[in-house]
């Protein structure tokens, strides 16, 4: 039984106990990188994490293996707190799917590691740079007394980086965008303006990014929710 005490030998030692090859198959056709997966869905993984507890040592231990589900273990228990913008750098190095980036930006998020969201936007490989916007959109959402000057300041950098046609890249540039017009009206407005004018660009990727986010924008649920 594996629990608080357990180390990362024997969590991985579980956690092959719980795989199948038929769940690594399906995850495959959902775009997961799987060269190194045992195929165990996520709440599995998060009902493990329950039991293992948070351990920042042990979650740099677990990412040291290369497995999909021990990285995602590794994630789940780290300690947000104790996360160093140099850990995340490192891990980041690694980064090879997009399902790992969006719960590592989850956890940089809950780090407060913002430095690194114009570091990773910058950065011409498509995960890293995905993970700048993820963090974006993450914390529009679960930020909810982060003030909204922080937020709408991200608005420049979803402009400049519009034009990165990578399906990775622009998805999460979209994703982001989008967050932040839901966000509330304070951020609604300068956030349709932003999609209003990158739906007139002449550039391909540009222009689905702002049209894609104009029609969540506009919406007449989404304006109900936020009046």
């Amino acid at each position: 039984m594996i629990d608080a005490s357990s180390d990362a030998a024997e969590l991985i030692a579980h956690l092959e106990t719980l795989g199948s090859e038929e769940n690594v198959a399906g995850m495959a056709r959902f775009g997961i990188v799987t060269t190194r997966a045992l195929g165990i869905s996520n709440p599995d993984i998060r009902a493990v994490a329950r039991l293992a507890k948070k351990n920042h040592a042990r979650a740099i231990e677990l990412w040291r293996s290369d497995i999909r589900e021990a990285r995602l273990l590794a994630l789940c228990t780290a300690k947000p707190k104790r996360l160093t913008a140099e850990e995340a750098r490192n891990w980041a190095n690694d980064f090879n799917s997009w399902e790992i980036v969006d719960c590592a930006a989850d956890l940089f998020v809950e780090a407060r590691l913002d430095e690194l969201v114009a570091e990773f936007a910058d950065d011409e490989r498509e995960f890293v740079k995905r993970t700048a916007f993820a963090m974006i959109a993450g914390a529009a959402v679960h930020r909810k007394t982060e003030p909204d000057t922080t937020v709408l300041a991200w608005l420049p950098l979803i402009e400049a980086h519009a034009g990165d046609p990578r399906n990775f890249v622009r998805k999460a540039i979209n994703w982001a965008l989008r967050s932040i017009g839901k966000r509330n009206l304070a951020c609604h407005a300068p956030a349709l303006a932003l999609a209003r004018a990158l739906a007139e660009s002449s550039d391909k990727t540009a222009c689905w990014i702002g049209k894609d986010a104009v029609k969540e924008l506009v919406g007449e649920k989404l304006l109900t929710r936020l009046k």
